[in-house]
């Protein structure tokens, strides 16, 4: 199969610079996926799993946060803040989390600080999801 380099960057790491088969990743219009020679364009991503399939057919699957994605001549670049394994998440750190932006939701609060709690709580249900896969 044909494959094409894929770099996954998260503000603390490189997660993964390799080759790949396909990348699947979460959007606003739903589940999108890139394969090799691909379109060129960028998009943002949303908060959610990402999963790519490596040579030898090996599927490895992420946690990330919202980020950007871009093709161009058969090389992807995915910057996120955050990205992590689903067996690396700490499941009571992100029960922990996900209380917290419930509580922040539930006080007066302005735009920009609800904002910042409701991608909290997405986060935290996001790698709550991730973890029980």
């Amino acid at each position: 199969m044909n494959t094409f380099s894929l770099k996954v960057i998260a503000c603390d790491k490189v997660f993964y610079d390799g080759e790949c088969e396909i990348l699947t990743f979460p959007s606003a219009d739903g589940e999108m996926a890139i394969m090799a020679n691909h379109e060129g364009f960028t998009t943002v991503t949303e908060i959610g799993e990402i999963r790519f399939r490596i040579p030898g057919g090996e599927y490895i699957k992420a946690i990330v946060s919202d980020g950007i994605l871009r093709v161009d001549k058969n090389e992807v670049e995915l910057i996120v803040y955050s990205a992590e394994k689903p067996e690396d998440i700490d499941t009571f750190r992100a029960h922990a989390a996900m209380e917290r932006a419930r509580e922040q939701l539930q006080q007066k609060q302005s735009i920009m600080e609800y904002h910042v709690s409701t991608a909290s709580l997405a986060r935290a249900m996001a790698r709550l999801r991730g973890a029980k896969k």
